[in-house]
């Protein structure tokens, strides 16, 4: 397909956009579009090969998705979808802060430092610049929601005066650094190029918990 052709195609689907509202198609070319990112990564992946992977035509796939970019912030927000529940649910009922932020820190940093995570925050910083609508949704629909399911918690933990915290948004920002320390930016530059063991989570992760207690226990506080 020439590039005029493949405008041509990009703004008829542009136009037609709403048609894409079949949840069976969108997952069909999720689906593909996932093989193709696996099997050859971002850069090497192209619309035709994610098209014909999904089985679905190039006209088709435009109509769902504008560009490759798109595409897979939409695959990036399915798997983080799948993969949060599990952290999400640790601070539902405990009312244990350090219990119920320890789980949700091992559940975030083992998201967050899974291989597809990884290469996704590569890619998003990538294009931020010239698509920062893309970014910018990338960082309210990942780091700022939980970020705000953090500080909801907290609020409920001052309530019950478990803990003692002025501002819980700066806090919960704040717990969320602190697990990540020492494991997720080498992973960002490829300077340590596999996950973080369970026994390394386990350690980053107690000792940010200790840090933020010693912080902000009512105790301490009082």
């Amino acid at each position: 397909m020439t590039k005029t052709s493949e405008a041509i195609v990009k703004t008829v689907a542009r136009n037609h956009r709403v048609a894409g509202a079949d949840p069976d198609k969108r997952r069909q070319i999720l689906d593909g579009a996932h093989q193709v990112f696996i099997a050859r990564g971002f850069d090497a992946a192209s619309m035709s090969d994610i098209a014909a992977t999904a089985n679905v035509s190039k006209s088709t796939l435009y109509v769902y998705f504008e560009d490759k970019e798109h595409l897979f912030v939409a695959l990036i927000e399915r798997e983080r979808e799948a993969q949060k529940r599990g952290a999400f649910e640790a601070l539902a009922e405990d009312s244990d802060p350090v219990r119920a932020l320890g789980n949700f820190g091992q559940c975030l940093v083992r998201m967050i430092n899974c291989e597809f995570a990884v290469s996704a925050h590569r890619v998003v910083i990538g294009v931020a610049e010239r698509m920062p609508d893309l970014g910018r949704g990338f960082y309210e629909n990942g780091p700022m929601q939980g970020a705000k399911l953090i500080a909801t918690y907290l609020d409920r933990m001052v309530a019950e005066g478990r803990l003692a915290i002025e501002d819980t948004n700066l806090a919960a920002v704040q717990f969320i650094d602190l697990c990540q320390s020492t494991l997720t930016r080498p992973r960002l530059f490829n300077a340590v190029r596999t996950p973080p063991s369970e026994d390394e989570i386990r350690r980053v992760v107690g000792e940010a918990i200790a840090m933020f207690m010693a912080r902000y226990g009512a105790k301490q506080r009082g």
